[in-house]
């Protein structure tokens, strides 16, 4: 018995090394990198600074996750990366929720397989949830702040005094798209092998010539310091609670009627799904919130494994579980905990928990 729920454990996290690690993980680390080391700190205050127009951060922030297709564990290092630049809590926050939650590409999935209507209620619940949130963690954590907190050296920082001074802005614009777009091509599985090869080798030799001209050796190796720093600090977090997970679900297969680890935990819990029931709903989030689920992956789980598009599921549940599953796992709430501490990550995932409820309530007593 402890052998076979060790065995979910570890085929859980071969399974996360196989599909996330290189395509999705290491161009992540590169970006947070080049964020933290690269990126000018007037630059990340001006949009998601504490003092920065409220308008304007959350505006960005709460649309990120429209341009970035990337899960919740993939947007970590770059919210480490935004948070130690200077970032407020609040558009932190936000960018971390919509990341991941605002997925064009899941939104667009979830409307063609799950339905036109819950498509459309995930787009916007997770865009209005997302400033909702942001604004939440401000009030809550930064009344009375009057400085910025990019303002002090942080341990682990790249401290070079001005990067980018006298860089043309279009340069930092196409070096930043050039590593977005490494991320969204190589995570992409929409696009044929050799296509995505060729199209990875321009940019990226795109991206050595933005190098080598446009930036100093110093630069390019604080660059390196950095990418290692954060890659260092979250990768491991992240490998034990994927581990964790399988566990979990390995135990739940003792008791499931298929015995399968990999539906046991929904086998079990489809019958708490039915109506959209406070209950449902927040048992729903807290599901989603616990569980794994990688980008994309989430559609399959509501509609196949929780069993919303057989009828099993109720509306309301399936929304709540859409809007936390993609934005909190377990792993993401460990490495939440060591980038912003305990008191701001119980108040996020509190936050995240709540609205998803609410909303799925709302969206299930609509639609019936």
């Amino acid at each position: 018995m402890i052998m076979t729920i060790v065995g979910a454990g570890l085929d859980t996290l071969l399974d996360y090394l196989s599909l996330h690690v290189l395509t999705c993980l290491v161009p992540a680390f590169f970006i947070a990198g080049a964020i933290a080391a690269l990126l000018s700190k007037e630059v990340v205050l001006k949009y998601f600074g504490a003092k920065a127009k409220k308008w304007l951060s959350y505006s960005v922030a709460s649309c990120s996750g429209t341009i970035l297709a990337v899960c919740s564990c993939t947007v970590l290092p770059m919210f480490a990366g935004i948070y130690r630049r200077g970032a407020g809590i609040g558009p932190a926050t936000a960018f971390l929720f919509s990341g991941p939650a605002i997925n064009l590409l899941a939104i667009v999935l979830t409307a063609r397989v799950l339905g036109l209507s819950i498509g459309i209620a995930r787009a916007i619940s997770a865009i209005l949830m997302s400033v909702i949130i942001g604004l939440s963690m401000a009030v809550i954590f930064e009344r009375g702040v009057k400085e910025e907190k990019g303002t002090k050296s942080v341990r682990g920082i790249a401290t070079l005094n001005n990067p980018g001074s006298g860089r043309p802005w279009y340069i930092t614009l196409l070096f930043f798209s050039l590593l977005v777009a490494i991320l969204l091509v190589g995570a992409s599985g929409l696009i044929a092998w050799l296509t995505k090869l060729i199209l990875l080798s321009l940019m990226i030799l795109g991206v050595t010539l933005i190098l080598i001209f446009s930036y100093s050796r110093e630069e390019v190796k604080e660059w390196a310091i950095e990418t290692w720093w954060l890659a260092k600090r979250i990768f491991p977090l992240l490998l034990v609670g994927v581990f964790v997970i399988g566990l979990i679900g390995g135990l739940a297969a003792i008791y499931a009627p298929s015995h399968d680890p990999q539906i046991a935990v929904g086998e079990l819990m489809k019958p708490y799904f039915g109506n959209n029931s406070f209950f449902s709903c927040f048992l729903s989030s807290v599901i989603g919130a616990i569980l794994y689920m990688p980008t994309l992956l989430e559609v399959p789980i509501v509609g196949n494994l929780f069993g919303y598009t057989s009828g099993q599921m109720a509306a309301g549940p399936a929304l709540s579980l859409l809007l936390s599953g993609p934005s909190l796992s377990f792993p993401c709430m460990v490495v939440i905990w060591r980038t912003i501490g305990w008191q701001k990550t119980s108040g996020y995932i509190a936050l995240v928990l709540l609205f998803s409820t609410v909303i799925g309530m709302m969206y299930g007593s609509v639609v019936g």
